[in-house]
């Protein structure tokens, strides 16, 4: 069934980046040198950092509603094999950012990711408003 994979995905995502939010709250709070951390909050890498931090969590909790619609929904399967995995690829976006961040990567994970969110909730949206509820009760 499709979503079940984008739940699970979901959920260990969100921890792997709540974990993340608190390695950025050592570097703010705690770290040898965290006035210079602060003092660069708002440019380069500290609000790349968070910018990854944010988009992993919400990544993360959309594939966790996705994956429960796409159980609920009366979706066809085309559709719903499509947004699932279009969603799970939407998750590369912020790993992107991390990569750019801690390893001078290329943007394109970010891109492949973006475009991946917004192609899986605008296909969403087109399947919600074609499904027919009568079907589910």
């Amino acid at each position: 069934m499709q979503g079940q994979k984008n739940i699970a995905a979901g959920f260990l995502f969100l921890a792997a980046f709540m974990i993340y939010g608190f390695v950025l709250i050592y570097l703010r709070d705690f770290a040898p040198g965290k006035e210079q951390w602060i003092a660069d909050y708002a440019v380069g890498k500290h609000f790349e950092s968070r910018l990854a931090h944010v988009h992993g969590n919400l990544f993360a909790f959309l594939n966790v509603v996705v994956g429960y619609l796409l159980l609920r929904l009366p979706i066809t399967p085309g559709a719903a094999k499509g947004i699932s995995w279009l969603t799970l690829a939407g998750m590369l976006m912020p790993l992107g950012i991390l990569g750019e961040v801690a390893l001078g990567t290329p943007p394109l994970l970010v891109l492949v990711g973006g475009i991946s969110i917004v192609v899986a909730m605008a296909w969403f949206g087109w399947a919600a408003l074609r499904m027919d509820l009568r079907k589910q009760a």
